[in-house]
C-alpha cells in the first residue's frame, strides 16, 4: 500500500505497531547494555579475585618458610638447651666431688690437729 490508498486506521495500527516494536528494541537495548556491564563487573571481580589468590599463595608460601625457620630455631635451641644441661649437671657433679674432698681433707686436718694435742696440753 502507498501512502495514498492508506487509511488514517490502518496508519495509526502501524504507527502503534512501530511503537511496539521500538519499544522491545529499547528495552532489550537496556537489557544488553546491563549485561554487558555486569559482564564487565564479573570479569574485573575475577581479576581481583586472582591477584587475591596470587597474594595468597605467595603469603602463604612466606608462612611456610617462615614457620620452618621458626622450627629450626627451637631445634637447635632444644638441642643448645640439653647440651648445656648436660654440662651443668657435670660441672655440678665435679662440685659435689670436690666438695667431698675437700671435706674429707678438712676432717683429716682436724684429726691431725686433735691428735697432737693430748688432753691436758692446751
Amino acid at each position: 500500500m502507498t501512502d495514498e490508498k492508506l487509511t488514517t486506521a490502518e496508519a495509526l495500527k502501524q504507527w502503534r505497531s512501530a511503537e511496539q516494536v521500538a519499544a522491545v528494541a529499547r528495552r532489550g537495548k537496556v537489557a544488553a547494555e546491563a549485561a554487558a556491564a555486569a559482564a564487565k563487573d564479573a570479569a574485573e571481580a575475577a581479576n581481583a579475585t586472582a591477584d587475591a589468590s596470587k597474594t595468597a599463595l605467595a603469603a602463604a608460601t612466606f608462612a611456610e618458610a617462615s614457620a620452618a625457620k621458626t622450627a629450626m630455631a627451637a631445634r637447635l635451641t632444644v638441642e643448645a638447651t640439653m647440651a648445656d644441661s648436660a654440662d651443668a649437671t657435670s660441672d655440678s657433679a665435679m662440685a659435689d666431688v670436690s666438695e667431698s674432698e675437700a671435706r674429707h681433707r678438712y676432717q683429716m686436718a682436724a684429726q691431725t690437729a686433735a691428735t697432737r694435742l693430748e688432753p691436758g696440753e692446751g
